[in-house]
């Protein structure tokens, strides 16, 4: 299968394909599933899952990158309000360590299935191929063509933003609380002028450099 697209016209709107599948297989509790915060280099990784009403009701729910924040805090209310079950769970840095970012990810997801109550009988997800004995559907940019990924997009996104501002106020500097943790330039040189902080992920790339970069000087030290 072809590794997922990056890019999603603006046009496109989610609709039910993915769980009318489902559905015809009497499968009627279908969670979508979906992250945010995968690629950044601090805070968590965030994973929701949804279970809509299986009425095939339009909704305007949308992948979370095509909307403003106001439009996203506002739809995530939604989303809570009509759902049949959600949850949110994190995976923090040190799990991202120690697990790798898609171990993490998974361990996340799974917790967030624990947690639906009625349980779900069957998923969508965006591209994220979950371990699990549950009918399972993955298609590329579920967040923007299935209203239960989209839904899940918009809690996942908004509770990550909301932490992320925590952590700005925690760790001053860093600017997480306007990229969110990703490697923006203005990241990048506040790591360069601050170090690494506790809220970054030791074992991404960019992070391990600026560590072995700030421990340079004090090698050099211990030897003079």
């Amino acid at each position: 299968m072809p590794a997922p697209s990056s890019v999603t016209p603006a046009s496109v709107t989610p609709d039910w394909t993915f769980e009318r599948e489902h559905w015809r297989r009497g499968h009627f509790r279908v969670a979508g599933v979906d992250e945010a915060g995968r690629g950044a280099w601090a805070g968590p990784v965030t994973v929701a899952a949804v279970i809509l009403p299986g009425l095939a009701t339009e909704y305007p729910f949308r992948d979370s990158k095509q909307l403003s924040a106001a439009q996203r805090e506002a739809y995530a209310a939604e989303v809570r309000r009509v759902a049949v079950a959600w949850a949110v769970e994190h995976a923090w840095p040190d799990e991202i360590d120690r697990l790798n970012i898609l171990g993490a990810t998974h361990a996340a997801a799974g917790r967030a299935l624990a947690r639906l109550r009625p349980a779900p009988q069957a998923l969508v997800t965006d591209y994220l191929r979950l371990r699990t004995e549950l009918p399972l559907t993955a298609p590329p940019r579920a967040d923007a063509l299935s209203y239960s990924v989209a839904a899940a997009s918009l809690l996942a996104k908004t509770e990550r933003d909301a932490l992320m501002l925590e952590l700005d106020a925690q760790h001053p500097g860093y600017g997480f609380a306007a990229h969110k943790g990703y490697g923006a330039p203005a990241h990048r040189a506040a790591l360069e002028r601050l170090g690494v902080s506790a809220a970054h992920r030791r074992s991404f790339a960019p992070i391990r450099r600026q560590l072995q970069e700030d421990a340079s000087p004090r090698l050099l030290d211990e030897q003079d």
